[in-house]
């Protein structure tokens, strides 16, 4: 699947998707189902957290967050569900920091809604 994303700054979006119900049909449909895995299992790419807030509001709270894993769509499980938005970068290193394990695509992955 490739993710067709935008920026929609009179929203306060950026890296929303293009078509957010194709996206998640597409997901929803999987045979099996969608498995719910650790952000430290190895072999996750990370390719969308998409995070919500409001304007003035100094914390963004996590929505969700997608991966795959072995060619199969994943949920990610985090550690947090909310992240600061001024050094928000820096607080997910952190974070990767702890566990030891190089996250692939979690800083590509950003989508904001404020």
């Amino acid at each position: 699947m490739t993710l067709m994303t935008t920026d929609r700054p009179s929203v306060g979006e950026l890296n929303g998707l293009v078509n957010g119900i194709a996206y998640h049909n597409e997901r929803h449909s999987q045979a099996g189902g969608v498995d719910e895995v650790c952000w430290t299992t190895k072999g996750l790419e990370i390719t969308r957290l998409r995070l919500l807030s409001d304007p003035g509001f100094p914390v963004w709270d996590v929505s969700y967050c997608h991966g795959i894993l072995y060619g199969k769509h994943v949920n990610v499980e985090l550690p947090f569900s909310q992240l600061p938005k001024y050094g928000m970068k820096s607080y997910l290193y952190k974070e990767a920091q702890k566990t030891g394990v190089f996250i692939k695509g979690l800083f590509n992955s950003i989508s904001t809604l404020c």
